[in-house]
């Protein structure tokens, strides 16, 4: 085509406003591709919603779930208050980290402090101390592994948002601009072509898959007369399955997992907040076991104090020979050696309760002590009608009289220690990873039917239609293009793909099989784990009753032993070693019994774990099973 360079052609009306949509998309495109707060904030938004819809589903309930972490911990705060070392801003929060170069977002992440949720304030002078229902508020909003089992919950949120959206019209827009020049004819042709494509898709769960398209171009010269041209095409297409990929069943089964994967997520959280409460539970009462033997064995060292005192001045009298006084010295120096232990032991354990409610292990932090005391003025009125029923009382002391040993009865149990069936039977109803792994059962069934549909033939019903021209720099010069149905392409077809090479789906579909015995087995497993968790559990409250009840009648037997040595002592008919010794066992009785009572309500929190009886709400707070004399 030659073109006239004297040739003028007034430019029409629709090619000025084609210019201007095409600036106009431009610069929707720019704006909206800048924004990457906006579309984090719409991912939390979108994963909250979908949480809390299968809350309902999984749990019958529905409680805040958020995965921000806040910006006013107590760990913050307590790096602060007390001046402790850091080894870098992070260690304070993500926010107080300096945005680096490229920074897709204003500010790092953060947000404000829920004051409902911050314990009340202390002196920066003082340690921090922690009662139980503290400490588990604590855990549940400073501790890392909290936090990552909850990020866990809100992924696979995410994975579900992505499967349910490729059932969702899928939107495509695109903007192409090309400057070219032809030199080959001799003369040299200029100009430039713009191109706005826009297409949706919907895959419908049937299978089949729609989708169109609508085609904008913008062609114009820029050598010879300038002219320019308007374009538009449009198009649609239809595929239909018919036999391999076709049924709801089939096509869904992507989402239907995604969907069964956030209750299994939720499932698992939920589990892990109660295993979590009662690990907190454990090592706080533990800690506080190791204190209580601080205290026993500085109450120890201040007895042999007091005899080795005693042995001197009995020496001195005449009354007490002198190897007996370096005895009790030697024992004294034993007391000693065994309280810094244990207060070493306990300054450990302590620490490492700090590490599991995300706290710095050099945080100036003390455990209420009256806890202790509490859980042992509990468990007395519980336990204490058996205490009577330990030691043989037999009148006939002759040592021919045959020996009876009394079984242990149920006689004087806690509430918890309900009939084995009863408990299984809860266990069975309430455990949520036995849940899963029944669900786990049913997913390998529908991966089953998947696998056995792949072996089928492939046949796809296809139609197509197209009305409209494209436009470019060769015919900038002709007429605007008009979409006209009438003057448009219109086709059918039928693909067919003969299943001769089925090879990988043949065994991807005895695998498929394999699969499903190995969930069934797994389902077994860990239903025999739940009994036996159960059964275990039922065992340590019993075991820890009868061991509380006799460690508090041993220490009463110490404690008289004791007083009744040092009589003797006085009087010159025992040995000083004899006091010695009642000392030691006295010490060792109070540790046991502590140990014992520390003991039982550990075993009453796990049991109720393994039931899945034990409630924990999202602040890290717990609501024990109350049962209803189920024994």
């Amino acid at each position: 085509m030659v073109h006239d360079p004297s040739r003028k052609r007034a430019r029409p009306a629709t090619t000025r406003a084609g210019v201007f949509v095409f600036a106009a998309l431009a610069a929707v495109v720019v704006v909206a591709g800048c924004r990457p707060q906006a579309y984090r904030m719409r991912a939390d938004k979108v994963a909250a919603a979908i949480i809390e819809k299968y809350q309902h589903e999984a749990l019958g309930r529905t409680e805040p779930f958020t995965i921000q972490t806040p910006a006013e911990t107590l760990r913050r705060r307590l790096l602060g208050i007390q001046n402790l070392p850091t080894a870098a801003p992070a260690s304070m929060g993500c926010d107080r980290i300096d945005p680096i170069e490229h920074w897709p977002e204003k500010d790092m992440p953060g947000r404000a402090t829920d004051p409902s949720t911050v314990i009340a304030p202390w002196q920066s002078d003082q340690p921090l101390t922690l009662t139980l229902i503290e400490a588990l508020q604590i855990g549940a909003r400073n501790s890392r592994e909290f936090q990552t089992q909850k990020e866990g919950v809100f992924l696979t949120a995410l994975d579900l948002d992505l499967e349910r959206d490729a059932f969702d019209n899928t939107f495509l827009g695109l903007l192409d601009s090309l400057l070219s020049t032809d030199q080959a004819g001799g003369g040299s042709v200029t100009g430039v072509e713009n191109t706005f494509e826009s297409s949706v898709t919907r895959r419908l769960k049937s299978g089949a898959v729609l989708s169109g398209r609508l085609i904008i171009d913008l062609a114009k010269l820029l050598s010879g007369d300038r002219g320019s041209s308007l374009g538009i095409f449009a198009d649609t297409t239809v595929v239909i399955p018919l036999l391999r990929g076709a049924g709801k069943h089939i096509v869904t089964e992507p989402l239907t997992q995604a969907q069964r994967n956030v209750v299994y997520a939720i499932w698992t959280f939920e589990r892990f907040k109660k295993t979590f409460a009662v690990q907190v539970a454990s090592e706080y009462l533990s800690v506080l076991q190791q204190g209580d033997q601080v205290n026993n064995a500085a109450g120890n060292y201040r007895r042999l104090i007091g005899s080795s005192r005693r042995a001197r001045r009995l020496n001195e009298a005449g009354r007490l020979e002198k190897i007996q006084v370096d005895q009790a010295l030697q024992d004294e120096l034993t007391a000693r050696d065994r309280w810094i232990a244990a207060r070493e032991r306990y300054e450990r354990s302590l620490d490492r309760f700090k590490l599991t409610l995300g706290l710095p292990t050099d945080a100036r932090i003390e455990l209420d002590a009256e806890e202790l005391n509490i859980l042992a003025k509990s468990t007395r009125e519980v336990l204490g009608k058996t205490q009577t029923a330990v030691l043989d009382t037999s009148s006939d002391l002759s040592s021919n009289a045959p020996i009876e040993l009394r079984e242990p009865t149920r006689h004087g149990a806690g509430p918890l220690e309900i009939e084995s069936g009863a408990a299984i039977r809860l266990a069975l109803e309430h455990r949520l990873d036995l849940a899963t792994s029944k669900g786990l059962v049913l997913d390998a069934q529908r991966r089953v039917v998947v696998a056995a549909d792949a072996l089928k033939t492939g046949v796809s019903l296809t139609g197509t239609a197209s009305a409209g021209e494209r436009r470019g720099v060769g015919s900038a010069d002709s007429a605007n293009a008009d979409l006209r149905p009438e003057h448009g392409f219109y086709s059918a077809g039928l693909a067919l793909d003969l299943p001769w090479e089925r090879t990988a789906e043949r065994n991807a579909y005895r695998s498929s099989h394999i699969d499903l015995e190995r969930s069934v087995r797994d389902l077994q497993e860990r239903e025999d784990r739940v009994k036996l968790d159960v059964r275990d559990g039922l065992s340590d409250l019993f075991q820890g009753r009868e061991s509380f009840v006799i460690q508090a009648r041993a220490v009463e037997l110490a404690q008289e032993r004791v007083r009744s040595t040092k009589l003797f002592l006085d009087a010159g008919e025992a040995q000083i070693r004899d006091l010695l010794e009642a000392n030691d066992d006295q010490v060792d009785a109070e540790d046991r019994l502590t140990a014992a009572l520390v003991d039982y309500r550990i075993a009453e929190l796990e049991l109720q774990r393994d039931m899945g009886t034990l409630q924990v709400d999202h602040r890290g707070l717990w609501a024990e099973y109350e049962t209803n004399d189920e024994r």
